[in-house]
């Protein structure tokens, strides 16, 4: 069985998009290959990301801010925008069977403790990519 390719899509691709390439690997790697890629890569992966994914027991400690154009050539089944900005600077993308936009909120911006913001915002991927997966997996 061929996996199902699914790219996660932000703008920094620091945070959102990071925790949920691992999480898609990481409980669905089965199934499917995901990757993530950012329209303005920030060039690292935010600690509070990691951590959060780490006390789930996913390693994304030596994930990499890649750019969207590495991945322009090839095919998805699915491409997620988790961000308002990359589903305006991608809302289109070629070779892609789907595209879908969560419009996730920014961990990184907020009130209160900002580990609790990240363990929020990857419960939530959790269960986006849990109904994804299943749809997809058909």
């Amino acid at each position: 069985m061929t996996k199902k390719r699914i790219l996660f899509l932000c703008t920094g691709n620091a945070a959102r998009s990071q925790m949920a390439e691992g999480l898609a690997n990481g409980f669905h790697g089965d199934v499917v290959e995901a990757v993530s890629a950012g329209s303005r890569p920030a060039g690292w992966v935010h600690p509070a990301a990691i951590q959060a994914m780490a006390s789930i027991g996913i390693d994304i400690s030596s994930a990499t801010s890649k750019g969207a154009e590495q991945f322009l050539a090839e095919p998805f089944d699915v491409v997620v925008t988790v961000c308002d900005s990359a589903a305006k600077d991608c809302p289109s993308w070629p070779n892609a069977s789907r595209i879908e936009h969560w419009p996730i909120e920014d961990p990184t911006w907020g009130e209160g403790d900002t580990l609790e913001r990240f363990i929020a915002t990857r419960d939530e991927l959790a269960e986006r990519i849990d109904g994804l997966v299943t749809e997809i997996d058909r």
